[in-house]
């Protein structure tokens, strides 16, 4: 898949392969990962670093200024919630981050004594931009999804996610399952990789579409994101996300995070962050949405497709075995380098 983005024209190659059947894919896409003899679908990439952006929407970055501020304890969310909307409103949804009106928000919210550094990312002129997973590290469609056993609050973060090579030129989309353990992260910002890099906490899937004349970066930019998280109890949650509501375009995420700062031989994939913001109450009243085990995650997308993950503990999930020099011995092994 690495050298398939480095192609100048991945398409035409594609259209132009021919291989064997090896198996039926309403199979495929039915196996769950109890059945471990049953073929299921990787992540749908190989030697690409997994990067993300964080904060790139105005309402999730209010909740991200909320979890801060109630320091992961979903019992206060609901009151800092009120104050701070009360305090901001609807002020930040039009605003383009890094813009003079935006330091202008900054200076307001400095005197008002609720600036965050989520805000800074959020409308300043940096992007946040963090590893979500190690090379080969991501599951992919109809695997389980870990949650780190230390967390209590937290949710399934709907996303595109970019296919960018190494010269920094997006050749394709899928879709990905940023999870978020909203009281880690929301203790210290400190705790973002703890929050974020755990045992199959990655999920992307189920294909990546290749841009070609039927699916361009405007679609990208215009793509809106179904979720769907059933629960074992019979709980149902629906949500949506917008790409047409991100404050920063996503070729402006893919130039903050390669060039010459930065360089990635292999490419990347690269989480554009997300709208979706649960604050709707599960069990308790004001403390908002958190997984169960057992939830079913669905994200879709028309042009994308669905991907859909079960919740487990990471602890619990197949543990993460093979990795860049497995995948070399294997490779050797073939006689394929």
């Amino acid at each position: 898949m690495r050298d398939l983005a480095e192609m100048d024209d991945p398409v035409r190659y594609v259209r132009a392969q021919r291989g064997r059947a090896i198996c039926d894919l309403v199979e495929l896409l039915s196996a769950t990962p109890a059945q471990s003899e049953t073929p299921r679908i990787l992540a749908p990439c190989d030697l690409q670093a997994i990067k993300a952006c964080g904060v790139t929407f105005a309402r999730s970055m209010l909740e991200r200024v909320i979890e801060e501020r109630a320091a992961g304890n979903p019992e206060r969310a609901s009151e800092i919630r009120e104050r701070v909307t009360m305090l901001v409103g609807d002020s930040l949804s039009d605003l383009k981050a890094g813009s003079p009106a935006a330091a202008k928000v900054k200076q307001a919210l400095i005197e008002e004594g609720v600036w965050s550094q989520y805000l800074e990312v959020g409308i300043g002129p940096d992007a946040e931009v963090f590893t979500k997973g190690q090379v080969m590290s991501a599951v992919g469609y109809g695997d389980e999804v870990g949650l780190h056993p230390i967390s209590k609050w937290n949710n399934p973060e709907p996303e595109v996610v970019l296919v960018v090579n190494s010269r920094g030129i997006v050749k394709g989309a899928t879709l990905g399952n940023d999870v978020n353990l909203r009281d880690v992260e929301g203790r210290s910002a400190l705790l973002l990789g703890k929050a974020k890099d755990n045992n199959a906490s990655c999920a992307l899937g189920p294909f990546i579409r290749l841009l070609d004349e039927s699916y361009s970066i405007d679609d990208v930019r215009n793509a809106d994101l179904d979720l769907r998280i059933e629960g074992e109890d019979g709980y149902v949650l629906k949500g949506r996300s917008s790409m047409k509501e991100i404050s920063r375009d996503p070729l402006d995420l893919v130039s903050q995070t390669i060039g010459a700062h930065h360089q990635y031989p292999d490419g990347f994939m690269l989480f554009m962050g997300t709208l979706f913001a649960p604050v709707e109450d599960r069990d308790v009243p004001g403390q908002g949405f958190t997984h169960k085990l057992g939830d079913v995650v669905t994200i879709s997308n028309a042009q994308l497709g669905s991907l859909i993950n079960t919740v487990r503990l990471s602890t619990e999930c197949s543990p993460w075995t093979f990795g860049t020099s497995h995948l070399m011995r294997y490779l050797a092994a073939r006689q394929l380098i």
